[in-house]
């Protein structure tokens, strides 16, 4: 992700503040809710499914229910590390979720099936998300700098930082977009495992808990990428 820079101006007005304020406490509560993800994928991989599934095997399960064939499903390192590559049609799971019978790998895998399915009746936010994603990961690359060179020379050279501002503006619309993209896939995940009854009446809000506990991490990384964009604004807009 994005570090970004927020560093102390001169003179800052009671509105600078507030945004300080803003920032440091959106990225608190972002903390937390990570925090909260970890936590409860933890607690929730000791409780298995009614049927003992691997994630893989949802995974396949709920890409046959869907008519689709052509995804190839891959485990990777790391934790938390899952994703649906729609650039080369590959569910790729971590291993705790790959081989996991949990109520937590069996709603991690479905949730990443979920952007499986968008991909295959062109859900319009994902196709949006991807197009952006080459724009953004070279605009990643350069705008902390760009930032930091437009902030020093905000009041001789202000068309940099306002160059920096629209690249970062880009990352702030690519979070946005993400919004609708990852609530969906998990509404289409948590819908289709409970008719499958992959879960049961009791274990389902366990699931339920676990996607939305991961949706609160997108929603504080989309209000916080905002508040940073504004506060580069208002420095901007200011600078005279």
């Amino acid at each position: 992700m994005l570090n970004y820079i927020i560093p102390a101006v001169g003179g800052e007005t009671t509105g600078s503040a507030l945004m300080w304020v803003l920032f440091i406490a959106l990225t608190l509560i972002s903390m937390l809710a990570s925090s909260s993800v970890k936590r409860k994928f933890k607690k929730y991989s000791t409780i298995r499914t009614e049927g003992g599934l691997t994630g893989r095997e949802v995974a396949e399960m709920m890409l046959r229910d869907n008519d689709i064939c052509d995804v190839q499903i891959n485990m990777v390192k790391g934790n938390l590390t899952d994703h649906y590559n729609p650039a080369n049609r590959t569910l790729n799971l971590s291993p705790e979720v790959y081989n996991g019978t949990s109520v937590a790998a069996a709603a991690v895998a479905a949730h990443e099936c979920g952007h499986a399915v968008q991909h295959a009746v062109h859900y319009a936010p994902l196709g949006m998300r991807s197009a952006l994603v080459p724009i953004v990961s070279f605009s990643s690359k350069w705008v902390s700098w760009i930032l930091l060179g437009g902030l020093l020379l905000v009041k001789t050279f202000p068309s940099l930082l306002l160059i920096g501002i629209c690249l970062f503006g880009l990352t702030t619309l690519f979070s946005l977009i993400t919004l609708p993209v990852e609530i969906n896939a998990s509404s289409r995940a948590l819908k289709w495992i409970q008719h499958r009854d992959i879960t049961s009446s009791d274990t389902h809000r366990y699931a339920v808990s676990a996607l939305r506990s991961a949706a609160y991490t997108y929603v504080m990384a989309a209000l916080t990428s905002l508040a940073t964009l504004a506060y580069y604004l208002m420095i901007y807009l200011g600078r005279k």
